[in-house]
This record gives structure tokens, C-alpha cells and sequence, in this order.
């Protein structure tokens, strides 16, 4: 038995969905354990691409079980019409996908209220509801998976937390107010659709542990998103890191076994926020444009910038990672000269850890160790031993400086695409 995580050490964007699904091949159990449908994890299979925002990755592996966890927050709406685009397309969902009970959901007020809160804010929110409703959640107002199925309960819920609401939409927001007998009447209709796929998901998962089998538990977005530990207020609303993993499942910490982080050849950023290495002449553009650097959920550009080891040491520490992988290494092919950041200058001050202050972060200035580039393609190989000479170094200097084995090596979209120096499972 092996309990593996695949988690983000980034900003997000990483890579994650193809690695899990490469990765699935030897599982039986696949968790999703945070987020909603703000992830977007694109896979492509024998040249078929598949772009999933609430489903594990996993479920394009046949006869695997995936498991959407108790610390998702689920837009039943969206992952409705997930489910009937892959049956169309021939996937098998029913008998392989569950749903937790207790996962909170996002109502229709949680988007409307995120939409007008980005005008004002400008976090860089894909407004799609997360973050109100992990504040229902928190606060206790949060209407859960369960709820569907107690009717007078549900309308209870709804009408309450429409009293508050519907004040902020109306004379805060100047928006339309939002009816509460035609939420409740959709989310029973989208109850009913639901009711196979809901279980006790808390109990599979420990079953399977139990059962000794192979269970791989997939991160959304990235260690740098955060609620704690990220880049602070320019982060997402639930735990992106390791230790999320047993809070948002049911899982016990002594039953994870091992920790991969998932990160870039270079590093990427959505949305507002502190980003020390990015790239903003036409090198950063050669990067967006051959790494199709645009949000599989939203289609916004992405900015694109070095690889980062200040970050990816500090996201190394507070996940305890036991193994890192490299995504889209054929992107760099190409370039003379590949840039790393080994460091940070702000005024006459050298960090080489992470700053937590937000202001600091802003100011500070990349310090760039200078490696050969290499224009032989890198993409579709299989083989280290077949990457041309410079691309081999630069991944094993990666590896010297953050002290962490490199694993598993991208290059490419396809599943097959893949170079796995070390077994995970």
C-alpha cells in the first residue's frame, strides 16, 4: 500500500492534472481534497484533450475510484455538465465517481457576491464562488452536499443566508437581489441528479487504506495560493499544502506516505500579486506562447517569468516534500541562456528564504544564477540519458540546490510524454 500526494509547489498551473493522470495508471483510489471548480487540470491522451476543473484527474483511467473530498467546494452546476461531457465522450463516470457528503457547496449569491467584491478588490478571483462560500463554511452558514436531501432544511438555509445577501447585493452592490425559492428548487433538481454519486467518502478512503491500495491524492492550484501560507491577500481560499490533505479528506497524517511537488522548468503567475522572477520583455513572451501560458478556467494570459528556488525551497519546508517533478522542460528548448533564482536582493539586504511581508516580496530583486541553454528539442522524450547534455545539467543543479530528487520529468503534453527517473508508488 502507498498513500502519494501530487501537489503544486508554485503558483498554481504546474502541470499537476497530467501527472496525476499518468500517475493513475497505478492507483485505485484518486482524491481530490480542496479547491472547486477555480483549478483547471488539462490532459492530453493519445492527442485528445481533456480540461477538468472538479473531477480527479484519475478519471480518465479506467476503473479507477475518484473521490471529489470533504474540503472541496462543489458547484453543482459545473460538475454536472463535467460529468455529461465525458460520458459523451465515452468515459466512464458512474461507479467511479463519489462525492463527499459533507463537501460544502457554492451557491448562485456565493458568485454573485465574489463578482462584485473582484470590481472593488482586484485579487485576481476567477469569480466562480470560492472563496464565499469556504466564508460560509467557516462561519457556519455553509449548505453541504447532505443538505439536498432534508428539503425544509435546505429552504431554511437559503432564505436565511439570502437576509443578509440580498441587503449587501441590493444597497451595498446596487445588483439584483436573488430568489430563494428558485435557488432551492434548482439545487433539489441538481440533488436528485447527484444522489448516486454521494457517499461517505471519509469511509472509502480509510477502507482502501485499510484494503492496502495505492491512493493518490491530487492538489488544486499551488503551494504560493495558499490561505496561510501563500502570498497574502493574493491567494486562494482554502489549503493548498500538504496538510491539507487529511483535513480536507479524513485521512490520518501518519498515512501519507509520500509528497511529490509538481513544478515548472520556469515559473507562472494568474492574476495580481508579488512575483520576483517574472519576465516582462520578449523572453517572457516566447514563454507564454510556446507553453500556451493561458488559465485552462479563465483563458487569462499568464505571466511568465524564471525558475524561482527561493520559492520552491520554502514550499519544499512546509510541505515536507519527499520528491519533486519537472513539467514542461521542452518550453525552455530554444534559449541560450536559462535564468535561476537563487536569491533575493532588497535595498542592501540578501534573503535566500521566502519573505512573508507582502511589501518586502514587492520590492525585491532576483539574484540569477546563469545556465547554457540547448536548441536540440526536448519534447516527447522518454529517456534521461536522451536530453541533450545542457537540459540534463539544468535539472540536475536544480536538484543539487534544493536537495530534493528529481522524480518524474514532462516533456510534453501527452501521457506518454513523460520521463519517470524514480518510482513514486
Amino acid at each position: 500500500m502507498s498513500t502519494l500526494v501530487v501537489l503544486g509547489i508554485q503558483w498554481g498551473d504546474e502541470g499537476k492534472g497530467k501527472l496525476v493522470d499518468f500517475l493513475s495508471q497505478k492507483a485505485h483510489m484518486i482524491v481530490r481534497f480542496q479547491g472547486g471548480n477555480n483549478a483547471g487540470h488539462t490532459i492530453v491522451i493519445n492527442g485528445h484533450k481533456y480540461i477538468l476543473h472538479l473531477i480527479p484527474s484519475g478519471i480518465l483511467n479506467e476503473e479507477k475510484r475518484c473521490i471529489i473530498g470533504n474540503g472541496v467546494v462543489v458547484d453543482p452546476a459545473i460538475l454536472l455538465l463535467e460529468i455529461e461531457r465525458l460520458k459523451e465522450r465515452g468515459i466512464k463516470v458512474d461507479g467511479n465517481l463519489f462525492i463527499s457528503k459533507t463537501a460544502h457547496l457554492i451557491m448562485p449569491y456565493h458568485i454573485a457576491l465574489e463578482r462584485e467584491m473582484e470590481k472593488s478588490k482586484n485579487i485576481g478571483t476567477t469569480g466562480r464562488g470560492i472563496g464565499p462560500a469556504y466564508t460560509d463554511k467557516i462561519s457556519r452558514n455553509g449548505i453541504r452536499v447532505i443538505d439536498l436531501y432534508f428539503p425544509d432544511l435546505l429552504l431554511s438555509k437559503i432564505s436565511s443566508n439570502l437576509q443578509v445577501i440580498n441587503f449587501l447585493l441590493e444597497h451595498f452592490y446596487k445588483a439584483e437581489p436573488l430568489d430563494a425559492r428558485e435557488i432551492y428548487e434548482l439545487y433539489l433538481s441538481y440533488g436528485e441528479k447527484l444522489s448516486k454519486y454521494v457517499a461517505d467518502t471519509e469511509a472509502l478512503i480509510n477502507n482502501a487504506v485499510e484494503a492496502k491500495q495505492n491512493i493518490l491524492f491530487e492538489g488544486a492550484q499551488g503551494t504560493l495560493l495558499d490561505i496561510d501560507h501563500g502570498t497574502y491577500p493574493y491567494v486562494t481560499s482554502s489549503n493548498t499544502i500538504a496538510g491539507g490533505v487529511c483535513t480536507g479528506s479524513g485521512i490520518s497524517p501518519l498515512k501519507i506516505n509520500k509528497i511529490v511537488g509538481v513544478t515548472k522548468a520556469y515559473t507562472t503567475r494568474v492574476g495580481e500579486g508579488p512575483f520576483p522572477t517574472e519576465i516582462k520583455d520578449s523572453i517572457g513572451d516566447y514563454i507564454r506562447e510556446k507553453g500556451g501560458e493561458y488559465g485552462a478556467t479563465t483563458g487569462r494570459p499568464r505571466r511568465c517569468g524564471w525558475l524561482d528556488l527561493v520559492a520552491l525551497k520554502y514550499a519544499i519546508r512546509v510541505n515536507g516534500l519527499s520528491g519533486l517533478a519537472i513539467t514542461k522542460l521542452d518550453v525552455l528548448d530554444g534559449l541560450n541562456t536559462i535564468k535561476m533564482c537563487i536569491g533575493y536582493k532588497y535595498g542592501d539586504k540578501v534573503f535566500d528564504s521566502f519573505p512573508k511581508e507582502l511589501e518586502v516580496l514587492n520590492g525585491c530583486e532576483p539574484i540569477y544564477k546563469d545556465l547554457p541553454g540547448w536548441d536540440i528539442s526536448t519534447g516527447g522524450i522518454r529517456d534521461f540519458e536522451k536530453l541533450p547534455k545542457n537540459a540534463k545539467a539544468y535539472i540536475k543543479e536544480i536538484e543539487n540546490l534544493l536537495q530534493v530528487k528529481v522524480q518524474i520529468i514532462s516533456t510534453g503534453q501527452g501521457r506518454e510524454d513523460t520521463i519517470l527517473l524514480d518510482e513514486v508508488f
